[in-house]
């Protein structure tokens, strides 16, 4: 497998060909070219056969090579070519039936191409350009994992569409090659979401990925992601509403020319004869939507958290919880329930240390949300439960109220490894029992709450406790105290 695709790769850079250009009139099979509102490219439609799914255009204009489907999921898929020689546009050429969605190497001497376009079925194979034309396809990679828009860069770096493990999905991918290993490593967030983000385009130099992301309430539209300086990419923006028109249309299928000037893609809605290969102006689009505003999105799921009733309750945010493309200093934050009310009296929230506090009142679950919101007013949120629960091992004895606090020496002592210890609380107050070893480091945290006047029990299981001496010492605002007790195993 490695020596394969460095076959591949190596040949992407061995076939440069110098020619007479084709002249500006001639190009693109001499169709006027558009504006920013995409245009239907003219293409053959051979009865039920549409010409849509993906284009390819070589680098010198003089090959256009496009699928024909008849249906989707497709019984039929065509490869089809138009070569510009002898001053005149030839074809279309059936090239291979079998196979759909064509995409040439940066300098045309590939042509990757696929079995189907369905998922679980989907297998990348390629073809080289041989002096009558194109060599027959050979299979590229040996995994279980489909593979699908299987395309190179000038970086000789390999990207793919494909499910990962544990999802029926495609989500973009690098190819990654180690020895005799061929992996697919996912290119994660934010371009990989829960969303089928499956038919992309990657720009020749990795500066930016084209990508068609599907879910159930939006049918297909185009987003656009930049490379980070850093590694990683943005979070993708719109192509925009003159591009991706309301469901239940669907964009897809995007091919961007190497100048960077001409955006093609498929378009269709509920009938089949709605779908076409569409193209438009795309350079300045690139350009100016890296400038503008990047919504926030969540990076990192806040964990649901548990805790006792009348503990002292303290959770502060993430930092990493979301990202924000235009700087993370650009967002500010807010809290409430997940159904949009005010979080309980007891619970208070710091906009600014983005920590949630408080006394914690009765068992109770609550749902949390946590909004994050840039200048621009762009947000996004996440939501979490604190699910708040009695504490375990702290039994009230009776609800008579002690004339003062107590601590009582723990029964047995010694013990092995269960003991249990009293104590009696005059007043409402935060209280504190914990236990030290003998050199007074902390080991346990038995009561660490705001309890009620009363006589109390708690038991101490030792069990992962060395032998030995042990303190135990009860703290309030107001009284400190502390006993010795023997832990004999």
């Amino acid at each position: 497998m490695k020596t394969l695709i460095i076959s591949v790769l190596c040949s992407l850079f061995s076939c440069i060909c110098f020619s007479q250009s084709i002249p500006t009139d001639s190009l693109y099979l001499g169709q006027i070219p558009p504006g920013y509102e995409p245009k239907i490219f003219v293409l053959p439609v051979n009865g039920s056969l549409r010409p849509i799914e993906r284009i390819t255009i070589s680098s010198d204009g003089k090959e256009i090579i496009f699928g024909q489907l008849n249906t989707y999921p497709p019984t039929i898929t065509k490869i089809f070519s138009y070569r510009y020689a002898e001053n005149r546009w030839q074809g279309p050429t059936e090239l291979f039936s079998g196979f759909a969605a064509p995409a040439l190497s940066p300098n045309d001497s590939i042509l990757f191409m696929q079995t189907s376009i369905t998922y679980d079925i989907a297998r990348t194979y390629y073809s080289r350009k041989i002096s009558s034309g194109w060599s027959v396809p050979v299979e590229m990679f040996h995994f279980s994992q489909q593979s699908h828009y299987t395309q190179v860069t000038s970086l000789n770096n390999i990207f793919i569409s494909t499910n990962f493990p544990g999802s029926v999905l495609r989500d973009v991918g690098k190819v990654m090659i180690n020895g005799a290993d061929t992996t697919v490593m996912s290119i994660g967030m934010p371009i990989n979401t829960s969303l089928d983000e499956s038919d992309f385009f990657i720009s020749r130099d990795e500066s930016f990925i084209i990508h068609a992301r599907h879910s159930s309430s939006v049918t297909g539209d185009l987003y656009i992601s930049y490379k980070k300086a850093g590694g990683g990419w943005t979070n993708s923006k719109s192509l925009g509403s003159h591009i991706n028109y309301p469901t239940p249309t669907w964009e897809y299928g995007p091919f961007v020319t190497q100048d960077n000037k001409y955006l093609f893609f498929t378009r269709g809605a509920n009938a089949w004869n709605s779908y076409n290969t569409y193209w438009c102006r795309i350079e300045n689009i690139i350009d100016s939507l890296k400038l503008t505003n990047y919504v926030p999105y969540l990076k990192n799921q806040i964990p649901n958290q548990t805790d006792t009733a009348g503990k002292q309750f303290t959770y502060t945010i993430p930092d990493s919880t979301f990202t924000d493309d235009d700087g993370n200093n650009t967002l500010s934050y807010t809290a409430t329930l997940s159904n949009g009310s005010a979080l309980p009296g007891w619970l208070g929230f710091n906009p600014v240390t983005r920590t949630l506090s408080g006394i914690i009142a009765p068992v109770q679950s609550l749902n949390i949300k946590v909004t994050a919101i840039d200048t621009a007013g762009a947000s996004a949120f996440c939501t979490f439960t604190l699910n708040i629960i009695q504490h375990i091992g702290l039994e009230p004895l009776n609800e008579n109220v002690p004339g003062q606090f107590m601590l009582a020496q723990n029964y047995p002592n010694p013990f092995n490894p269960d003991t249990y210890i009293v104590f009696d609380i005059p007043k409402a107050t935060f209280t504190s029992l914990k236990v030290y070893d003998l050199a007074g480091r902390e080991v346990k945290i038995l009561v660490n709450e705001l309890l009620k006047p009363g006589s109390y029990r708690v038991n101490l299981n030792a069990g992962n406790f060395s032998s030995g001496i042990y303190f135990y010492k009860l703290e309030t605002a107001s009284f400190i105290q502390t006993r010795k007790m023997i832990l004999v195993k």
